[in-house]
């Protein structure tokens, strides 16, 4: 093999030395092998550099033939090449709804302390369709929020028939614990704070301050209760009963899906139900949660159900 690239290259020293002598038969002069062999290294790297230069090009502006998020070639080829098999979904703050568009920047980035039912469910939803994504972990770290937000995050995760698990951090208290209950098994800290099963719709009222301020307010309502609640009035007896009524109703909904979710006797749920909470030495106790750890312990226990390696996408 030596002795043939030693012909080669003699082949074209010797037809590159014929074209030169025609062109410059005064000035011609035999150049040293050094020179060439030089010469033709440098050629060498040259060419090298092109192709590198010319990689990192198409890669900066979008010619690479694959992406390394996607993996979408130029064939025109869609297939995703997905390297996670659990999808991580987070709950922190407040739990809404919806956020309204006041909550979010020029780009639809949430400016808020907010998670929305909404966002939840279609997270859910998305990996219930990925034939790729084996289980479902939500992040929990809220003091509760929306009633009507919790009832359905916890119907999205009791909707997937794949394993859901609850990983609080700080706290799931409230509507965040009543969403939370819905996965299959719930992780905590020994201290994080659990449970807070009640429903509060306690308000401020102004009318002293108002009084004060020469503020007076008129009641114009069509209806006895139209404006019941409002902090500018002060809250009949009448009031009073309607609203802890509406309490009533959603505590009673309240403590029967922990009693279902947790499967807990109800009256055990009851004498829990009085809006405290309690860390997570104490909730595990109850049977408020399942296992008391953070995410390694988490990611521990779905490796061994799942029988391979976790991997999360956030």
């Amino acid at each position: 093999m030596p002795n043939l690239i030693k012909r080669i290259i003699h082949f074209k020293i010797c037809k590159a030395e014929i074209n030169y002598k025609k062109l410059n038969p005064k000035n011609w002069k035999r150049p040293s092998f050094k020179k060439i062999i030089r010469g033709f290294a440098f050629f060498i790297i040259f060419l090298a550099a092109l192709i590198i230069l010319r990689d990192e090009y198409d890669y900066q502006f979008g010619e690479y033939p694959y992406d390394s998020e996607t993996a979408v070639s130029k064939n025109g080829s869609d297939e995703e090449e997905k390297t996670c098999n659990v999808q991580g979904i987070e709950l922190r703050g407040e739990v809404v709804t919806y956020v309204t568009p006041e909550g979010k920047d020029e780009e639809e980035n949430i400016v808020v302390d907010e998670t929305s039912s909404e966002e939840i469910i279609y997270l859910i939803n998305q990996a219930n369709a990925d034939d790729n994504i084996k289980a479902i972990i939500l992040e929990v770290d809220s003091y509760g929020g929306s009633a009507v937000a919790a009832e359905e995050i916890n119907d999205a995760l009791k909707s997937t028939n794949k394993p859901t698990v609850a990983f609080v951090r700080g706290a799931a208290a409230s509507a965040a614990y009543w969403a939370a209950s819905g996965a299959n098994t719930i992780f905590a800290s020994s201290l994080s704070d659990i449970g807070s099963i009640g429903v509060t719709m306690s308000y401020l009222d102004n009318t002293k301050k108002n009084a004060k301020d020469g503020l007076t307010y008129n009641s114009l309502s069509a209806g006895k209760f139209k404006d019941y609640g409002s902090p500018d009035k002060i809250l009949t007896e009448d009031e009073k009963r309607l609203i802890i009524r509406d309490l009533n109703i959603t505590h009673d909904i309240f403590i029967n899906a922990v009693s279902k979710n947790r499967n807990l006797p109800i009256e055990k749920v009851k004498a829990l139900a009085d809006g405290s909470s309690m860390p997570g030495k104490l909730a595990i106790e109850n049977g408020l949660i399942d296992q008391i750890g953070g995410i390694y312990q988490v990611e521990s226990y779905l490796k061994d159900k799942l029988g391979e390696d976790v991997e999360i996408c956030w």
